[in-house]
C-alpha cells in the first residue's frame, strides 16, 4: 500500500483526533469523580 495522497495531512488530522480523544478521556474521568465526591461530601457533611 502506497500513502500518495496528502500524507502529512493525514498525520496532522490524526494528531487532532488524538487531542480530543485525550480531552475527551479527561473531561468524562473528571465528571465521573465528581459524580461520586459531590454526593459522597454532601452525604459526609450531611447538608
Amino acid at each position: 500500500m502506497q500513502e500518495t495522497e496528502r500524507p502529512n495531512e493525514t498525520k496532522g488530522f490524526a494528531k487532532w483526533i488524538k487531542r480530543f480523544a485525550a480531552a475527551g478521556f479527561l473531561f468524562f474521568f473528571i465528571k465521573g469523580l465528581l459524580w461520586l465526591i459531590v454526593p459522597a461530601l454532601i452525604a459526609y457533611f450531611a447538608l
